[in-house]
């Protein structure tokens, strides 16, 4: 099983970008799929969580800017990121919870992440 993760790149303070995050391999299913990043110097964070069913949970930093969406059928994750802010600059890396074809437990895989800065 792989997480592959692209979309980052360098935007101007209070621009977009879509971070995609696909899975590939022999999956069985996805539980919880989600976004976390990790900026210079600090330890890694949570940006944002969504559930099979579409639930969604987020950083306080980035409600109202960011929206994580996923395609169940493509076992895909997207983060759209608007309004950024030179704070947001990390490496962002997408997270999921899949049972392969081999047994039944789910077990947490992490995409390579992709660097996103924020600066003028």
């Amino acid at each position: 099983v792989q997480l592959q993760a692209y979309g980052g790149g360098l935007v101007r303070p209070g621009g977009s970008l879509r971070l995609s995050c696909a899975a590939s391999g022999n999956i069985f299913g996805i539980k919880i799929m989600g976004w976390y990043r990790q900026a210079p110097g600090k330890q890694r964070e949570l940006v944002a969580t969504i559930t099979s069913g579409g639930s969604t949970d987020s950083a306080e930093s980035v409600e109202g800017r960011f929206t994580i969406s996923r395609d169940n059928a493509k076992n895909t994750v997207y983060l759209q990121m608007n309004s950024l802010k030179p704070e947001d600059t990390a490496v962002y890396y997408c997270n999921a919870d899949i049972r392969t074809t081999i047994g039944p437990t789910y077990f947490p895989f992490w995409g390579q992440g992709t660097l996103v800065t924020v600066s003028s």
